[in-house]
């Protein structure tokens, strides 16, 4: 493998360490090389502190004077916002070639960094590795390119198109690693949003609970136009850690004090204005928001052409009557075209 290739792979899976904790900013991972090898390596741990490529720099423990290179996820910054310039302590350390994979779309860099690179005497390359890059950041490049939050709608469906399930019977359609695996992706979104009757009649906490290591909770979000919600929900629970939004077309007082409400517009339907929604949410810096339901709530983002990913857990068993869902075995899965045929066995 090309050695060049080698590092930016490298420097993107670091990158990846960030996911959970990094926004609003970008994931981005840096190492500093000579030739095959590796002096110093970093990335973006969390908003507001150090960048990737001064946290490769503060790692050093050798000079750069014999000919070492960088390899950098995203173009580095050249403005002062939560921290200092990149570009400034890059020019300073005295490297003089930098393999950037690609460019940053905030309007405060866009192209700017490698000019004020260059701009020293810095030999810069762009785009080794750009797709693999802009993948990674795929959430952060729409949320700053079209100035609302990306969104993932979510649900978990049986083999017969059934996605509600009695709030009793939660285990009716996934199962544990498929939890597991709904939870890894709360930890990484900024906000979990639901409509109002799935807060009332799964009462869920929407938190972030099945998880190796708990960095953050994201916001939670509650649709309802009438500004009614029962007052035993888990969601108005003082001790619930993260933060809870309710979002309404109409002005309320009696929610609890550690609830924030947030009046948006009605729509010509009568329903709240997700347009609406999504630039206050930008306006927070939510970058990525992710819908769990119910229906009529992923409905109205779909009709709305407002999703930009599904998430569809599809469980091997056929619910029918809730009362008599039959489990199936043996599942395969062939690819006919486009579409899937899926192949089982009832119990």
């Amino acid at each position: 493998m090309n050695i060049h290739l080698q590092h930016m792979l490298n420097a993107l899976r670091l990158a990846e360490q960030g996911r959970e904790t990094v926004s609003p900013n970008p994931m981005v991972g840096c190492i500093i090389a000579q030739d095959d090898r590796v002096m110093a390596q970093g990335f973006h741990q969390r908003a507001g502190e150090a960048h990737a490529e001064v946290c490769a720099l503060q790692a050093l423990t050798t000079s750069v004077e014999g000919g070492a290179t960088m390899y950098v996820t995203l173009e580095p910054c050249c403005h002062h916002g939560r921290t200092p310039p990149c570009t400034t302590a890059i020019i300073k350390s005295g490297i003089k070639k930098i393999f950037v994979a690609c460019l940053d779309p905030n309007p405060l860099v866009a192209g700017k960094g490698v000019a004020a690179l260059r701009q020293a005497g810095i030999a810069v390359e762009i785009g080794l590795c750009e797709s693999e890059a802009k993948h990674l950041n795929e959430v952060f490049f729409y949320s700053i390119q079209h100035r609302r939050p990306f969104v993932i709608a979510k649900w978990a469906m049986s083999l017969d198109g059934k996605t509600i399930t009695h709030p009793a019977d939660a285990c009716a359609i996934s199962g544990e690693p498929s939890l597991k695996h709904s939870h890894a992706w709360r930890a990484c979104v900024d906000a979990i949003l639901v409509g109002a009757k799935t807060a009332c009649l799964d009462n869920p906490h929407l938190t972030v609970r099945y998880a190796e290591k708990i960095q953050k909770q994201p916001l939670r979000i509650v649709l309802t136009t009438r500004a009614e919600l029962p007052s035993n929900l888990h969601l108005f629970d003082p001790t619930l850690p993260g933060k809870t939004l309710i979002v309404t077309t109409e002005s309320s007082h009696h929610f609890p004090k550690n609830i924030e409400v947030c009046v948006m517009p009605k729509n010509e339907n009568g329903k709240i204005n997700l347009g609406e929604l999504m630039h206050e949410l930008d306006r927070r810096e939510i970058r990525s928001v992710l819908v769990e339901g119910g229906m009529m709530t992923h409905h109205q983002f779909f009709q709305e052409k407002l999703v930009n990913k599904v998430h569809a857990y599809i469980a091997p068993v056929i619910l029918g009557d809730l009362e008599q869902k039959q489990p199936l075995t043996q599942l395969s899965v062939s690819e006919l075209g486009a579409d899937k045929l899926m192949t089982a066995y009832l119990e």
